[in-house]
C-alpha cells in the first residue's frame, strides 16, 4: 500500500548533491541529523491515498434506426453503407469516437462463457453516462482531495556546443563557460557549465561524447539569456597576438605559427579571458551584446549594457537539442547560430554525462528545500594593484591557521563535471595578462563542512606569472595572500573587501597574529570580491539556528530538564520569517513531531501549538490558494515517513494531544485561537495521523508477509481507539454546532472527517471505522437542515466512493456491506428532503457510484456484477414501499433513479427477482409501473420535441441551470461534457498539448470570457437566457458533437427498451410457472407493458428483439390475454400491429404481420373460432383509418392509393399467404413451426389456413371501403350518388361490428335526408333497427322474435340473418351489444316510420308500427299505444286516399342510366336503375347527370348523351368521347305476366296495398323491320326490355346496378291487340272494383268518366279504327294470319262489348249535371260501332 518513492530531484542530480565529505559525525549533532535524514530518505507515498481506478473501455455504439411509417432508413444505411465500402475503405481515424473515453470494444455477447446470462439489449449505464469520468466526478465533491503534482519549475534546457569556427581556422583549444543570466536584473541565474573546444589534431579519439549543460527555468522570459564567455590559454608576450581571430578576410597562419599556439597551450596551464556574448532564448529579435576582448567580461560588471544588433536564426525543427553554434568573424561582433529549440518532456541522454547546472533561484524561492545542497561559490572581483601583472588567484578551504605548512581540505568541486572526478584542494581563475586592475569573472564552488567552526576560513594566493618565451614554462610568482573566516561572512550577499598580505605566518587570523603581518598597498582594501552561499543545512535566520540548538541540547539531554530554552526557542518560531520558515518547513515540521511524540506534556503542547501556528500561516501565506496548500499536501503525502521507524510512532501522541485540545474546549476552558487554527488545517493533523498508522502497519508487516500478499487491517489498541473516537466525536460536535450558523469551515472540516474515515478504511479494521460511520450517523440522523444534510451526503459520498467499497463487510459478521446499506437509507431519506438540490444530488451521487463499479476492470465477471446488484437492490424494495416518493421527484432525477433501478435490474439473478415480484400483488404492479415510467422517461423523441430548457425543471426560483441543457435525457453530467467541449473544440493548429508557444504567444487567442467562434457565441447567448432551447443549444453544437450526442441518446432509449423487455419476459416466464404473485386473471403487468411498448416510439433493434418475445408470451398466457377481462389490451395490440405493417421498412413491415398470425394461432386454440378476433381487427382496422393518409395527391391534382395503404393490403395479403409463411417466421427469428406448434393444455392443431384467408379478405373489404370513400372525398359534394353508395360499402364492410355498421347506416341516412331520398334514408333506419332486433332477438332479450325480423327483412331485405352470431362476439370495450337495446331499436323504427311517411310509402309505414305496439303493450305503456294507433289510423287513411285517387299515385320514377367511356372509372360499361322523386322527369335526370359527369371529364374526353333507349354497341363508340344513356324505365310487379302484349298501365296495379318492393324493370321500345324509323301500325314493331337490379327499390342507395337484362319482340299485330286489350281490361278493372261503402261513389264516377271519354268519344276513336284500317283493309289483311285475325277480331269485339257495359253504368251514377256528357258518349259509341261495322259485319249482330 505504501511505496517507496525516489525522490524528485531531478532539480538536485549527483553533480550538485552534498556529500559528507569530511565524513563528520553526525549524531552530535541531531538537527543535522535530521536534515539529513529528511533531505536523503526516499519518500514513502500511499498509491491508493487519492483512489485508484481502471475503466474498461465502454461498448461502441451503432445508429439505433428509429423509422416512420414513410421511412425506410435502414435500407438507405445499407445502400449508403454499400457505396462507401465500394470507394475508399474508411481509415478509422475518421470514425468520431462515440464516448468520451476512446475505448476498445466492450466484450462481445458471443465470447461470453454458455452459463453468464444473456441480455437482450447492451448495458444501459455507459449510453447514460458515455462521457463518465471518475477523475471528472470526485473532483466535484466539496473539499475534494487533489493529489500534490509536482511542482517543476517551468523548464529544462539543454545545452551542447558543436563547434566554432574562425576565419583563420581554429588552431588552439579554446575554453569556456556558460551560465543563465537575467539582462535586466543582472543577476547570474545558475552556476557556470565548463566546455572546451579543440582543434582537431589535439582531439583524444577515445573521449567522444561532449557533455551537454542542462539549466532550470522558471518561465519563458525575454530578459532571460545564455551567457558565453570564451577564454583561451594566455598567449606569451609578442607571440602570435589574439587579433589574427578577428580578421574579416580568410587568413592562413602558417604551419610554424599553429606549432608554436599548440606547443605553447601545451605547456601553459593558464587561461585569459577572450571574449564573451549573450544569447537571447526567448526573443526573436535576437539582441547580444558583442563585446570585444580588451573590455572587463565578468558577468557582474557593470558594463554590459545595451545590446548591439545581431544575426540570428530560429528555426524550430524536429532535433531534439538546444544546439549552439559559435562563430567568431569580423572585429568584435560574435555571430551565435542557435537552432532547434525544441521543447521535450524529459532528459534523453545518461545522467552520467548530462550537468546539471545548480539554479541560484533554488535558494530565494518560497518553497521548501526537497535536497540537500551545501556549498558556497567564490567570485574574485577585481584586484587593484600599482602597476602591470599577470595576475591570477588561488583559492582554498582551510580548517585552521596554526600551521601553514598544513594542506587545505579536499573542498573544491572540479570544473570537469564527470561523477568520479574527486574534490580538490585548490581552484585557480583565470590569467588577467598585463592589467594593472585585474578583473576576474571565474566561478569557484566549494563544499562545505556540515558545521564550520570560526577557524574555517578561505585562504587566497595571489600570482603572477611570467610568460616569456625564453622560460621553458611560465612561472607563478606568489605576490601576497588574503583570508576570509566562514563564520562571519558566509552568508553576506554583499561585496566584500580584503587586504593583501604579503606573507603568512601561523595564527594569521587572529588579532594577536595580525599585528606581525605587512600589507601591500599600505594595507588598502585592494581585493573585491562576492559569495554566495547555498545551502540547506545552514538556516540563516537566527531563530531558527536557535531552534536547532535548543533541540540539540533537549535530544543530547544536555540542556536543564525543564526545557525552558526550548519552549522559548519554541514559541519563537512564530516570528521566523515566511521564506525562512517555507524553506526549512519539513525538517521543522519533522522535529516538532518528534517533540510531540516523545515529549513531556508540556513540550507536547507547546510543539502542537506551534505546529498548527506554522502551518496556518504556510496555508494563508503561500501563494497557493488551494484548501490543502500544496506545500503541506506534500509534506503529508511523500516527505513525512514517521522517522523511518527509528522511533515509536507519532499518531498516538498527536490524537492525545489534539484530543485533550478538544476535550478542554468541549468542557468550556478557554482555548485561545489556536483552537479554530487547528480546526480549519484539521485535514492536515488528520492525514498525518492516518499516515502515521500506514506507515506502522506495513513495518508490522513488512517483513511476515510472503511477496504479494495484502497486508492485513491493522487492529487498533484499544486505548489508542478511544482517543481518536473521542476526538472524532469532538470534532462532529464542531461541524454540528458551526453549519447552523452557516460557516464555511464547518463543510470543510465534515469533509476532512470523511476522508479520515475514508482513509482508514484502507489501514485499521473496517468493523472499527463502522464505528465513526455510526457515530457520524446517530449526530446527523434521519432529515436534518439543508446544511446539515449536505454535509451528510458529502460524507457519504466521500466514504463510498473508496476503491474497497464493493469488498466491505458488514457490521456484523452476518450483514452484508454496511457502507451501502447505510448509503442506500439516507438517500432515499434525502430524495423525500424539501430541498430540491439535496435530491438531485443524492440521485448524482447514486448513479455515479453504479458507473464506477459497471466500468471498473475488477467487477467485471457475473458474479461481481450480480454481487453489486444485490447490494443496490434493497433500494428497488424501498422505492416499491413507497412510491410517492419516487413520484415527487422531478424528471431528471426520476432519470437518474430509473436508470440506477435497471441496471440493477439487469445483473440480478432471477432468484432475486423472483422475491421482489412474490410479496403481493399490488407490490408487483408497482414494478412494473417503474417499468413503465423508465419507458416514458427515456422515450425517443423526435428532436423537434425538445421542450423549452428552464421551463420544465423545478430550479429554486431565480436559480440558473448550472450548465445549458443539451439533453433532457442523458445524464446531467453530459452537458458539462458538451459545454467543456464545445469550449475546447477551437484550438490553434499545432498546439502542443500543455503547451508554450515558442514563438511569440499568439495574441489572437481570445480571453476565456470572450468566444472563439460564431457557434461559442450563439451556445454562450444561450446558457445566459434560460428560455433557449435545448433544440437552439443542440443546433449550436459541433456537428461530430451533435451527432455523439444523438448517438448516446438513440441508444439510451433502444437499451431501455430492451431492458424492461427483458425483464418483462422473465416475468412471463416466472408467471408461468404461478411462483409470483400477480393477478392472473388479467395478466395487467404484461399487458400495461406491453401497451407501452407498443404505443411509443421503438427503433429497429428493439422490433426484432420485440416479436419473439411477444410470440412466447402469448404462447404462455394466450388464453388470458385474448379473454374478454383483456379487450382493451387486446384492441391496443391489433391496432398498433396494424400500424407497423404500415410501415415501409420491411423489417418492421413482416414482423408486424407476424404478430398479427401469432393472435389468430391464440384465438384458434382458445376459442376454436376468429369472429371475436375479426371484430377487433375490424374495429382497429377502422380507428387506423382516421390516422393513416389513405391516398395521396397525383400531380394533376386527382387522388390516388397512398403507400401506407398499399403497404397495409399487402401486409393483410401476407397474412393469408400460406406459401410465404415459413419464410417470415424465419425473418422473424421465430421456429418455422410457430403456428401450428400446440400449446401444453391443447390436443390438436386448430390452425386453418381458409379461416385466416376469410380473416383477411374481411380486411381487405373494410380497407377498400374505407379508400374509396377517401378518393371520394372531393367529388362527395358533386356526386351524391357515388358519396352515398361510399357510405354504403364501408357499412357493409364493418358488418360484424355492430356499432361501426350502425355508425355507417347513419350517417348514409343523414346523406339521404340531405337529398331528400325518403325512402332511401328510411330503409338506412329500418337496416339499424334490424341489427339491434336481431342481436336482442339472438340474445333472447326483448319482445320480439324471428318472425318480427322476417316482417322486417320483408320491407329491407338486407337485414340479414348473419350478424346475429357476431353481435355477441362484438363485445369490445366501447363496442358492442351493451349498446343494442329494445329502445334504440323503437328509437330507430321511429325514425323510419317518420321518413317512410315523408316518402308517402305508408303501408311500409303501418308494418313499423306493427312492430313498435308490442314494445309498448310488454311495457303497458299505453299512452304509446294510444298515440300508435292514432297514427295507424292516420296511416290507413293515407293509404285509402292514395287508392281511390283517380289519377294512379307513383312513388318514385325510375330511369336507366348506361356508362360508356374510360373516364367513367368503375362504372364504364355498366347499366345502373336509379330510383327518382316522382317529380323528377327525363329532362331533369339527363341535366342532373350530365352536370355530375361533366365535372369528371379532362381535355381530351367530351361528354354525349345516346338520345334513345336502342342497345348500344361498345365498339361503334368513338373513343374521346363518353356516353350516358338514360331511358325510362317502368317497375315490374310480382306477379305480372311480362309476356303479355298488353299495353301497360300504372294505375292496373294499384289495386291491392302490396308492397312496393321492386328488382325488375322494364321498358318498350317501338321499331320497324325495313328500316324507316318510323312506319304506320302495320310496321310498327315494340321490344320489350326486362331489367333485374341487384337487390331492390326502395334500396339503401338511389341506385341499383342492373344485373340481368332480357327482351322480347312484339309483331305490329300483336302490338294493336295489346293496345286494346289494355283498353278493355281498363274499364273492366273499374267496373268490377269492389267499394268499401255504398256512399263512395264519386271517385269511381271520375275515374270512369276519364276512361270512357278515352275509349268512345268520337274526337278519340281514331285509335281503335286506325288499327281496324291498318290490319283489316286492303293488303295487310291478306297477310295476316287466320289466328291472329281471329284474336284481332276478338279482342275488338270484347272492347266493344265492355264500352256497352260501361255507359249502362254511367246512367245509373250519373246525376242531372253529366245528362249532356252522357249523351256524347251514346253518340261517340253509336257512331264507333257504325264505324267498326265497315270491317267486321258480325259486330251489329253482336252488340
Amino acid at each position: 500500500m505504501l511505496h517507496l518513492r525516489q525522490r524528485r530531484d531531478a532539480v538536485a542530480p549527483a553533480t550538485t548533491r552534498w556529500r559528507n565529505t569530511f565524513e563528520e559525525n553526525l549524531e552530535q549533532w541531531p538537527h543535522l541529523n535530521e536534515l539529513v535524514h529528511c533531505y536523503t530518505t526516499d519518500w514513502v507515498k500511499d498509491e491508493n491515498k487519492y483512489g485508484h481506478y481502471d475503466s474498461v473501455g465502454t461498448p461502441s455504439f451503432h445508429n439505433q434506426i428509429y423509422e416512420g411509417p414513410d421511412t425506410d432508413i435502414e435500407t438507405e444505411m445499407r445502400l449508403a453503407g454499400a457505396r462507401q465500402t465500394k470507394g475508399d475503405d474508411i481509415s478509422e481515424d475518421d470514425i468520431p469516437s462515440t464516448s468520451g473515453r476512446q475505448f476498445m470494444e466492450g466484450a462481445d455477447g458471443d465470447l461470453l462463457p454458455s452459463d453468464v446470462p444473456k441480455h437482450i439489449g447492451q448495458s444501459l449505464l455507459p449510453a447514460y453516462e458515455p462521457a463518465f469520468d471518475w477523475e471528472n466526478e470526485r473532483a466535484l465533491i466539496f473539499g475534494q482531495r487533489i493529489p500534490e503534482t509536482p511542482v517543476l519549475h517551468g523548464m529544462k534546457i539543454s545545452v551542447k556546443v558543436q563547434s566554432l569556427q574562425f576565419q583563420a581556422g581554429l588552431a588552439e583549444p579554446f575554453y569556456g563557460t556558460m551560465c543563465l543570466y537575467n539582462r535586466e536584473r543582472r543577476e547570474k541565474l545558475s552556476e557556470d557549465f565548463y566546455f572546451h573546444v579543440l582543434p582537431t589534431e589535439m582531439q583524444n579519439a577515445k573521449i567522444t561524447c561532449e557533455p551537454r549543460a542542462v539549466f532550470y527555468l522558471d518561465a519563458p522570459s525575454a530578459s532571460v539569456c545564455l551567457l558565453i564567455q570564451l577564454e583561451k590559454h594566455a598567449t606569451e608576450e609578442g607571440g602570435v597576438t589574439a587579433s589574427v581571430y578577428s580578421r574579416k578576410d580568410p587568413v592562413h597562419l602558417t604551419e610554424r605559427e599553429k606549432q608554436k599556439l599548440q606547443v605553447w597551450s601545451k605547456i601553459m596551464p593558464y587561461k585569459e579571458s577572450f571574449t564573451w556574448t549573450i544569447v537571447s532564448l526567448f526573443d526573436s529579435s535576437i539582441g547580444a551584446a558583442s563585446v570585444g576582448p580588451a573590455s572587463p567580461s565578468s558577468p557582474l560588471a557593470p558594463s554590459i549594457s545595451g545590446s548591439s544588433s545581431h544575426e540570428g536564426v530560429f528555426d524550430t525543427s524536429a532535433k531534439i537539442s538546444l544546439d549552439g553554434k559559435l562563430s567568431y568573424s569580423n572585429g568584435n561582433s560574435v555571430v551565435v547560430e542557435v537552432s532547434n529549440l525544441n521543447k521535450v518532456k524529459e532528459s534523453y541522454t545518461e545522467e552520467s554525462l548530462q550537468f546539471h547546472a545548480f539554479d541560484f533561484r533554488t535558494t530565494t524561492r518560497n518553497e521548501p528545500f526537497l535536497q540537500l545542497f551545501h556549498c558556497l561559490y567564490v567570485y574574485p572581483l577585481t584586484v587593484s594593484l600599482g602597476r602591470k601583472r599577470n595576475l591570477f588567484i588561488r583559492v582554498e578551504l582551510r580548517e585552521d591557521d596554526g600551521d601553514i605548512r598544513r594542506q587545505p581540505l579536499e573542498a573544491i568541486y572540479p570544473r570537469d563535471p564527470g561523477l568520479d572526478a574527486s574534490f580538490q584542494k585548490w581552484g585557480h581563475t583565470q590569467v588577467a595578462v598585463g592589467a594593472r586592475v585585474a578583473c576576474y569573472h571565474d566561478e569557484i564552488k566549494l563544499s562545505l563542512p556540515a558545521m564550520w567552526t570560526p577557524m574555517h576560513h578561505l585562504l587566497f594566493t595571489l600570482f603572477h606569472v611570467d610568460l616569456q618565451t625564453k622560460l621553458d614554462a611560465p612561472k607563478p610568482v606568489v605576490i601576497g595572500y588574503a583570508a576570509l573566516p566562514l563564520s562571519s561572512h558566509a552568508q553576506l550577499r554583499s561585496e566584500i573587501n580584503l587586504p593583501i598580505m604579503r606573507e603568512l605566518v601561523p595564527h594569521y587570523l587572529q588579532d594577536a597574529g595580525r599585528e606581525r603581518l605587512d600589507y601591500l598597498e599600505d594595507g588598502k582594501s585592494v581585493f573585491r570580491l562576492r559569495l554566495r552561499l547555498c545551502s540547506s543545512l545552514y538556516p540563516i535566520n537566527e531563530r531558527i539556528r536557535d531552534f536547532f540548538l535548543e533541540y540539540d541540547r533537549h535530544t543530547l539531554r544536555t540542556s536543564p530538564p525543564w526545557g525552558s530554552e526550548l519552549l522559548e526557542a519554541i514559541n519563537s518560531l512564530k516570528n521566523v520569517d515566511s521564506t525562512a520558515l517555507l524553506q526549512f518547513l519539513h525538517p521543522i515540521l519533522n522535529m516538532l513531531l518528534h517533540l510531540i511524540g516523545n515529549g513531556g506534556e508540556t513540550l507536547q503542547v507547546a510543539a502542537f501549538r506551534a505546529m498548527v501556528n506554522i502551518v496556518t500561516r504556510v496555508q494563508q501565506e503561500s501563494v497557493d490558494d488551494a484548501e490543502r496548500n500544496h506545500f503541506l499536501v506534500n509534506y503529508v503525502d511523500c516527505a513525512f515517513d514517521d522517522f523511518g521507524g527509528r522511533q515509536p510512532p507519532v499518531y498516538p501522541g498527536l490524537s492525545t494531544v489534539w484530543g485533550s485540545l478538544a476535550r478542554s474546549k468541549a468542557k468550556g476552558y478557554r482555548v485561545g485561537p489556536v483552537y479554530d487554527d487547528v480546526l480549519a488545517m484539521a485535514w492536515f493533523f488528520l492525514e498525518l495521523i492516518v499516515k502515521s498508522m500506514a506507515l506502522e502497519k506495513t513495518r508490522l508487516f513488512y517483513h511476515s508477509l510472503p511477496i504479494g500478499e495484502d497486508i492485513p487491517p491493522m487492529q487498533l489498541k484499544d486505548g489508542v481507539f478511544r482517543c481518536i473516537l473521542q476526538l472524532y466525536d469532538c470534532l462532529l460536535t464542531e461541524v454540528h454546532e458551526r453549519c447552523k450558523k452557516g460557516l464555511s469551515l464547518a463543510k470543510r472540516l465534515n469533509s476532512s472527517l470523511a476522508f479520515f474515515c475514508y482513509d482508514l478504511l484502507s489501514i485499521i479494521e473496517p468493523r472499527q471505522v463502522f464505528e465513526l460511520v455510526s457515530l457520524y450517523l446517530d449526530k446527523f440522523s434521519g432529515v436534518c437542515q439543508s446544511v446539515l444534510h449536505e454535509c451528510k451526503l458529502t460524507f457519504l459520498q466521500i466514504i463510498c466512493d473508496h476503491d474497497l467499497f464493493v469488498e466491505m463487510p458488514g457490521r456484523d459478521p452476518s450483514d452484508r456491506n454496511y457502507l451501502s446499506s447505510v448509503l442506500i437509507q439516507e438517500l432515499f431519506v434525502t430524495w423525500d428532503h424539501e430541498d430540491l438540490s439535496l435530491r438531485a444530488k443524492a440521485a448524482r451521487i447514486l448513479v455515479v457510484l453504479l458507473c464506477k463499479h459497471e466500468f471498473d476492470v475488477r467487477y467485471q465477471k457475473p458474479e461481481d456484477k450480480l454481487y453489486i446488484a444485490q447490494l443496490y437492490f434493497p433500494l428497488v424494495g424501498q422505492i416499491l414501499d413507497e412510491m410517492p416518493v419516487f413520484y415527487n421527484l422531478n424528471s431528471v432525477e426520476k432519470r437518474e433513479v430509473s436508470i440506477v433501478i435497471l441496471q440493477i435490474v439487469r445483473n440480478l439473478d432471477d432468484a432475486s427477482l423472483v422475491k421482489a415480484w412474490q410479496q403481493s400483488i399490488a407490490r408487483t404492479r408497482l414494478f412494473f409501473k417503474l417499468m413503465e415510467e423508465c419507458l416514458l422517461l427515456f422515450e425517443h423523441k423526435k428532436p423537434a420535441d425538445g421542450m423549452l430548457l428552464g421551463s420544465s425543471s423545478r430550479n429554486p426560483v431565480g436559480e440558473a441551470p448550472a450548465s445549458p441543457k443539451y439533453s433532457d435525457r442523458l445524464s446531467p453530467a453530459i452537458n458539462n461534457y458538451l459545454s467543456e467541449a464545445s469550449r475546447q473544440e477551437v484550438r490553434p493548429q499545432g498546439t502542443p498539448d500543455n503547451g508554450y508557444l515558442w514563438q511569440r504567444v499568439n495574441s489572437q487567442l481570445s480571453s476565456p470570457s470572450q468566444p472563439y467562434s460564431l457557434r461559442e457565441a450563439l451556445a454562450q447567448a444561450q446558457s445566459s437566457r434560460i428560455g433557449a432551447s435545448a433544440q437552439a443549444l443542440r443546433e449550436s453544437l459541433h456537428p461530430l458533437l451533435r451527432q455523439k450526442l444523438e448517438l448516446w441518446e438513440e441508444n439510451l432509449s433502444a437499451f431501455i427498451s430492451l431492458q424492461v423487455l427483458e425483464v418483462t419476459e422473465k416475468f412471463s416466464m416466472m408467471a408461468a410457472s404461478h411462483s409470483i404473485a400477480t393477478d392472473y386473471g388479467k395478466l395487467d403487468c404484461i399487458t400495461a407493458v406491453f401497451m407501452s411498448f407498443l404505443s411509443r416510439n421503438q427503433p429497429l433493434t428493439f422490433w426484432k428483439a420485440f416479436f419473439p418475445v411477444f410470440n412466447s408470451v402469448f404462447d404462455l398466457h394466450g388464453a388470458t390475454l385474448m379473454a374478454r377481462e383483456n379487450d382493451r389490451f387486446l384492441k391496443q395490440v391489433t391496432f398498433h400491429l396494424l400500424r407497423l405493417a404500415v410501415f415501409q421498412n420491411e423489417n418492421i413491415r413482416q414482423r408486424a404481420v407476424v404478430g398479427l398470425q401469432i393472435l389468430v394461432r391464440s384465438s384458434f386454440h382458445y376459442f376454436m373460432q376468429t369472429a371475436r378476433l375479426r371484430v377487433m381487427l375490424i374495429i382497429t382496422l377502422s380507428e387506423l383509418m382516421s390516422d393513416v393518409q389513405v391516398t395521396q395527391m397525383r400531380s394533376d391534382g386527382s387522388l390516388e392509393e397512398s403507400g401506407e395503404a398499399r403497404r397495409l393490403r399487402k401486409s393483410v395479403d401476407e397474412m393469408k399467404d400460406e406459401t410465404k409463411n415459413a419464410y417470415l417466421l424465419k425473418e422473424c427469428g421465430l421456429p418455422e413451426n410457430a403456428l401450428v406448434t400446440v400449446p401444453e393444455k391443447m390436443t390438436e392443431n386448430r390452425w386453418s389456413w381458409s379461416e385466416v384467408k376469410y380473416l383477411s379478405d374481411s380486411l381487405l373489404l373494410a380497407l377498400d371501403g374505407s379508400l374509396e370513400h377517401a378518393l371520394l372525398a372531393p367529388m362527395m359534394t358533386m356526386d351524391r350518388y357515388a358519396a352515398a353508395e361510399s357510405f354504403y360499402k364501408l357499412a357493409m364492410a364493418f358488418a360484424p361490428v355492430p356499432d361501426l355498421h350502425i355508425m355507417w347506416l347513419l350517417h348514409l341516412c343523414d346523406a339521404h335526408q340531405e337529398m331528400q331520398s325518403w325512402a332511401e334514408a328510411a330503409q338506412c333506419a329500418v337496416a339499424v333497427a334490424g341489427v339491434v332486433m336481431q342481436a336482442l332477438v339472438a340474445r333472447n332479450d326483448g319482445v320480439w322474435s324471428k318472425d318480427h325480423v322476417s316482417a322486417l327483412r320483408k320491407i329491407c331485405p338486407m337485414v340479414s340473418n348473419e350478424i346475429t352470431s357476431e353481435a355477441s362476439a362484438a363485445e369490445v370495450e366501447g363496442y358492442g351489444a351493451s349498446k343494442l337495446t329494445v329502445d334504440s331499436a323503437v328509437k330507430y323504427l321511429q325514425l323510419a316510420n317518420k321518413l317512410f311517411s315523408q316518402a308517402e310509402l305508408f303501408h311500409f309505414c303501418a308494418s313499423i308500427l306493427e312492430l313498435v305496439i308490442p314494445v309498448y303493450k310488454s311495457r303497458r305503456a299505453y299512452g304509446q299505444l294510444a298515440k300508435c294507433h292514432t297514427l295507424l289510423t292516420n296511416i290507413y287513411e293515407s293509404i285509402l286516399e292514395q287508392e281511390s285517387s283517380p289519377i294512379p299515385f307513383t312513388n318514385a320514377t325510375y330511369y336507366r342510366v348506361g356508362f360508356y367511356g374510360v373516364r367513367f372509372g368503375k362504372l364504364d360499361k355498366k347499366e345502373y336503375v336509379y330510383r327518382e322523386p316522382r317529380d323528377v322527369r327525363l329532362g331533369d335526370i339527363m341535366e342532373k347527370l350530365s352536370h355530375t359527369y361533366e365535372s369528371r371529364m379532362d381535355g381530351n374526353h367530351t361528354l354525349h348523351i345516346i338520345p334513345d333507349s336502342r342497345q348500344v354497341k361498345a365498339e361503334e363508340l368513338q373513343p374521346g368521347v363518353c356516353y350516358l344513356q338514360i331511358t325510362a324505365v317502368d317497375p315490374v310487379m310480382e306477379d305480372e305476366d311480362l309476356g303479355s302484349r298488353r299495353e301497360r298501365i300504372f294505375s292496373l296495379s294499384t289495386g291491392s296495398v302490396r308492397a312496393r318492393v321492386f328488382d325488375r324493370f322494364l321498358f318498350d321500345t317501338p321499331f320497324t323491320k325495313n328500316g324507316k324509323t318510323q312506319g304506320g301500325l302495320e310496321d310498327q314493331w315494340k321490344r320489350r326490355t326486362v331489367l333485374r337490379t341487384e337487390g331492390s327499390f326502395p334500396a339503401l342507395v338511389n341506385r341499383l346496378l342492373v344485373i340481368k337484362s332480357e327482351s322480347l319482340e312484339f309483331s305490329p299485330v300483336e302490338n294493336a291487340i295489346g293496345m286494346i286489350e289494355t283498353r278493355t281490361a281498363a274499364l273492366r278493372n273499374e267496373l268490377e272494383e269492389p267499394r268499401s261503402s255504398e256512399g263512395d261513389q264519386l271517385p269511381r264516377l271520375q275515374s270512369l268518366q276519364r276512361i270512357l271519354q278515352g275509349s268512345v268519344a268520337v274526337q278519340v276513336n281514331s285509335g281503335v279504327l286506325s288499327v281496324c284500317t291498318a290490319f283489316l283493309s286492303g293488303e295487310p289483311a291478306t297477310r295476316l294470319r287466320s289466328q291472329e285475325l281471329q284474336q284481332l277480331i276478338a279482342a275488338l269485339l270484347e272492347f266493344m262489348a265492355v264500352c256497352k257495359r260501361a255507359i249502362r253504368v254511367h246512367f245509373r251514377l250519373i246525376g242531372e249535371e253529366d245528362q249532356d256528357f252522357h249523351t256524347q258518349l251514346v253518340n261517340g259509341f253509336q257512331s264507333l260501332t257504325a264505324e267498326l261495322s265497315h270491317y267486321i259485319p258480325a259486330i251489329l249482330s253482336e252488340l
